[in-house]
């Protein structure tokens, strides 16, 4: 028997799945939409495609080859968007430096990744020369700078990134090559041990951008992208590629705005003069755009954003929907690419009520395309569609991550079974609805019940004088674990533990939640602030060490 394989003429061309194809629809179509950084800087498509041919010419004038790394350490900027395409699109990889980890941190990925170029920013260069003398591979370093002087006296100094491009030639040729190269990495720090690398190729980057476009432009009408809109990340570039979405967008030919540093009256006022009206963000982000939306008076309306990171509680939900914004929440992981689901509403389906409104869009949502999305058992068996049965979600698609970079036991334990394992719990409703309850770690034992910290997180944010809450389990003798809440009131608030027990216990009565997920007054402590990890989710491995 013959295989049943096509095997193209000799002179068809292949079309590997290469980030460089993402540019060529944008470029033919919309040359002169425009890319805009902090609202001082504005050039179109075809200078964006000048400038990408110039940095890999300077980068390439510097040795960098097919095969090496080069890193950046940047605010969130045209030059990080240059980079995005111009180092994949020679065959380097491009590694995205976390900025906000610790200086050994930062230390540890850079080794671990063998960067041998360094694109800095002006206001981490003293950082990089604090460690200079302990990165054996860099060998070059490119100051990034928005008028700052460029003082690098220490550092193997190329040369400041405007100066470089001037005088680099833009028609660098961006050859052809294996489409399963690695394009990108990034280290997810996790709680435990050393950070990890994840890595993705050219293919999985492209195949995420189509699946993204495919879910978010299917809806008719709400909580999707159209080419009319104009973007704008409030999520980190360096963190899992800005969740893939600049691909998309520029995939789109939709106009970007890139706001460097995260400062909530920069954000607002690129959002009103920019006529932003596409973002994603973390909730911290999104709770602290509110608040400075709602002290200037500021309306909202038309702004879709899609919230991840950590799981949208209904109560922020609402906050952001009075306000006008056509929010909704987004699941995945540094591993998945990262989109898994998002809280879409299905074709036809009308909200009863606002409160409908809000639960739907606040839970972890549907399955994207070619995403094959499991909740399952120990035996990886299928969890049944009730709401009320819990598994672990498992996924497989052809965009997640392969691999950790030099961990082949984290790895293997990664994709146990042939699915990539997310260690986060979770219940499917009978129209395909997923809702994660908790995390592995952070379900509570107590009582001889299983409490999810999320649900009791999300009770108590409902109290007007809540502005945020954590919850973790702590050791008790005769209980094994009881929860313990840590509460941010809201400026002049006065909330008392009781009133948060006394709340807590309504819901006891309508049966929303166990007796046991009521915590003792004194294990509901008032904090001035919740500690973040490095992309703003909440730092439970800390809080957990507080209570040890």
């Amino acid at each position: 028997m013959q295989d049943n394989l096509i095997v193209p003429t000799p002179s068809a061309y292949s079309y590997p799945l290469l980030v460089k194809q993402l540019l060529t629809n944008a470029l033919y179509l919309y040359g002169e939409q425009e890319i805009v950084y902090r609202g001082e800087r504005r050039h179109s498509y075809l200078e964006f495609r000048r400038r990408i041919g110039q940095l890999a010419s300077a980068l390439a004038a510097i040795g960098v080859h097919h095969g090496d790394t080069v890193a950046v350490m940047d605010w969130d900027s045209h030059r990080y968007l240059e980079s995005y395409f111009a180092i994949p699109m020679m065959g380097a990889t491009l590694f995205t430096v976390n900025v906000r980890l610790s200086a050994q941190q930062i230390l540890y990925t850079l080794n671990d990744a063998e960067a041998e170029v360094v694109l800095v920013h002006a206001d981490f260069v003293p950082l990089l020369e604090q460690i200079k003398g302990q990165l054996p591979s860099l060998r070059r370093v490119i100051v990034l700078a928005d008028g700052q002087e460029v003082a690098a006296n220490t550092l193997p100094l190329a040369g400041e990134y405007e100066e470089l491009l001037a005088g680099a030639a833009a028609d660098f040729e961006f050859r052809d090559f294996d489409e399963n190269t690695k394009a990108a990495t990034f280290y997810t720090t996790g709680t435990t041990g050393d950070p990890k690398g994840v890595c993705y190729s050219h293919r999985q980057i492209v195949l995420h951008a189509l699946v993204a476009t495919a879910s978010l432009c299917s809806p008719r009408e709400g909580q999707r992208l159209h080419r009319e809109d104009v973007y704008m990340p409030i999520t980190p570039m360096f963190h899992v590629l800005a969740w893939g979405f600049p691909y998309v967008a520029v995939m789109l030919g939709l106009k970007v705005v890139l706001p460097g540093r995260y400062l909530p009256e920069v954000l607002l006022r690129l959002q009103r003069d920019e006529k932003v009206s596409f973002s994603h963000c973390v909730p911290t982000i999104l709770q602290m755009l509110l608040q400075g939306a709602s002290a200037d008076g500021i309306d909202l309306t038309g702004w879709k954003i899609i919230i991840g990171g950590s799981a949208l509680s209904p109560a922020l939900c609402k906050a952001a929907r009075q306000l006008g914004i056509d929010v909704f929440a987004g699941y995945g992981m540094s591993e998945t690419g990262p989109i898994a689901s998002l809280a879409q509403f299905p074709p036809g389906f009308v909200p009863a009520d606002a409160e409908e409104d809000v639960r739907r869009r606040s839970m972890t949502g549907r399955p994207v395309p070619l995403m094959d999305f499991r909740v399952v058992d120990a035996q990886l068996r299928d969890v049944p569609r009730d709401g009320k049965s819990q598994g672990e979600i498992v996924l497989r698609a052809p965009y997640l991550t392969q691999l950790y970079f030099k961990k082949p036991q984290a790895s293997e334990e990664l994709w146990a079974g042939g699915y990539l394992h997310t260690q986060d719990v979770a219940v499917v409703l009978p129209d395909g609805y997923v809702q994660i309850v908790d995390r592995i770690k952070d379900v509570i034992k107590t009582g001889g019940e299983w409490i999810s910290s999320i649900e009791i997180e999300a009770l108590i944010g409902e109290l007007p004088g809540v502005l945020e809450s954590a919850v973790v389990g702590v050791k008790d003798e005769k209980w094994g674990e009881r929860p313990l809440a840590y509460v941010v009131r809201k400026p002049a608030a006065k909330l008392s533990a009781e009133d948060i027990r006394q709340h807590l216990s309504r819901q006891v009565e309508a049966k929303r939640i166990s007796k046991f997920a009521v915590p003792e007054a004194e294990r509901i402590v008032f904090v001035a602030e919740i500690p973040k990890t490095s992309v703003g989710k909440i730092n439970k491995k800390q809080l957990r060490e507080k209570t040890a």
